[in-house]
């Protein structure tokens, strides 16, 4: 949490777009500290003066508790089940889950709490993800770059596709919503909070490897990937996504994107749109890929789907609008802000979305006959849910023990956001109050 200023110091030199960014807690040793002591609503408290100070948007769990394992050291093994203890902890991935799930529900959070499910690449692992749903019945909840987390088979006996099942469960269920993390073959980058996977995907074919941890609760492991259409893993990954897609039964739930730079960059972006739309593209291009992993996937039973443009308008901008609770973007009606992409109908999709004729921002010009004719600034969203104050009076000899920023000088203030704005929150459960005067 202590990289917030850089965070907001990158997005305010991005330019043209609204941004806003999401502060991790599946691992954070104060939030940890207060449910093994028992402080659900501490903890609720916690985590909204948490978005508030830094003016983030909306909570992000990584590696529910494995990731604090991992740093325990020993076999530098993950937690592989959502009842594993965090050692001699009564806190296990079920509870991370719940608490956090149910404070950004009952601090009314414009998007649900946003979840990197555990044993994230590994084999088998649809098993946590179904499990992980299921611990949220009932709960809005979004399960990020789902690709990653739906997969069948067992370590040492092979990967397979269970894509079926994890999509079968979305589709049913409404309170669930998910973006896909769709691999495309060639360079990658994998950037992740999930420091044991960056951990483990080093060892594959001598991959450098940085990771920091300085008072941020898991750094950011960085390995540089490619993803080949040959490897058997990798066709996989490839056909998993794009079944993860072509049987969603609602795009208003199921996100377009490639978990850039993860699973791809977001300039591949105008080529998965024509995979989706040109039925004829894939066929070509799944003749391409290992054929032992299609074999082992549902992607040749759902060929024949091929999305609509007014499709690949929802789960490209009115379903991300909508799952992130921004009421003025993604569509065109009356107070809407004035945001508009415009481009030149082609029956070649990639080519198509690959260089919009035009694109407006707030109503502006910015890109006229495919040429940039003006700059702009676009605005930092963040929220500002209440909270007991009492809360800071028990943070604050917590943060003074054992951070280098004091804690007055930790909160993010209008300098860094001069272009901030506040998208509202609707509380459904009155906050019960901290309980000052004691530290945990």
């Amino acid at each position: 949490m202590c990289a917030a200023r850089q965070a907001h110091a990158e997005l305010d030199d991005t330019p043209i777009i609204d941004s806003g960014f999401f502060v991790l807690l599946g691992n954070d040793d104060y939030l940890l500290r207060q449910l093994a002591a028992g402080e659900a609503a501490r903890a609720r408290d916690y985590a909204a003066w948490l978005l508030g100070t830094t003016r983030a948007y909306a909570i992000k769990i990584v590696n529910p508790g494995g990731v604090a394992v991992w740093k325990g050291g020993g076999d530098r093994r993950n937690v592989s089940g959502l009842d594993d203890r965090l050692g001699s902890s009564v806190v296990t991935p079920r509870k991370i889950l719940e608490t956090l799930a149910g404070a950004a529900n009952a601090l009314g959070l414009p998007h649900p709490v946003h979840i990197h499910c555990n044993n994230l690449g590994q084999p088998g692992n649809s098993a946590t993800t179904l499990e992980s749903m299921k611990a949220l019945s009932g709960q809005r909840a979004h399960f990020t770059h789902l690709q990653f987390h739906s997969y069948g088979g067992e370590r040492g006996k092979g990967w397979a596709s269970a894509a079926r099942d994890v999509i079968d469960y979305v589709n049913a269920h409404a309170e669930v919503s998910a973006d896909v993390g769709q691999v495309m073959f060639g360079p990658a980058t994998i950037m992740t909070g999930d420091a044991p996977l960056a951990y483990m995907l080093r060892r594959f074919g001598g991959n450098k490897w940085v990771n920091a941890d300085t008072e941020n609760e898991s750094g950011c492991g960085i390995v540089p990937f490619k993803y080949q259409d040959r490897v058997y893993t990798n066709a996989l990954q490839w056909a998993i996504g794009l079944e993860l897609l072509l049987l969603s039964e609602d795009p208003w739930r199921m996100v377009f994107s490639t978990d850039h730079p993860n699973g791809g960059s977001f300039m591949s972006y105008p080529r998965l749109i024509r995979l989706l739309m040109d039925r004829g593209y894939r066929k070509e291009q799944m003749a391409h890929v290992n054929q032992k992993a299609l074999d082992r996937s549902a992607l040749r039973d759902c060929q024949e789907r091929e999305y609509s443009l007014s499709e690949i308008a929802i789960i490209t901008r009115a379903g991300p609008a909508r799952l992130l609770g921004l009421t003025d973007k993604g569509h065109l009606g009356v107070g809407a802000d004035a945001d508009v992409t415009i481009y030149e109908e082609d029956e070649d999709k990639e080519k198509m979305f690959s260089a919009p004729r035009y694109v407006i921002k707030d109503g502006e010009l910015i890109i006229e006959d495919h040429e940039l004719r003006a700059d702009h600034q676009g605005r930092l969203l963040h929220v500002a849910p209440d909270y007991d104050p009492q809360i800071e009076q028990v943070i604050e000899p917590f943060f003074e023990d054992f951070y280098t920023i004091r804690f007055a000088n930790y909160p993010v203030d209008d300098r860094y956001v001069p272009n901030g704005q506040i998208i509202p929150t609707t509380p459904s459960v009155a906050a019960a109050p901290a309980t000052a005067g004691t530290r945990t």
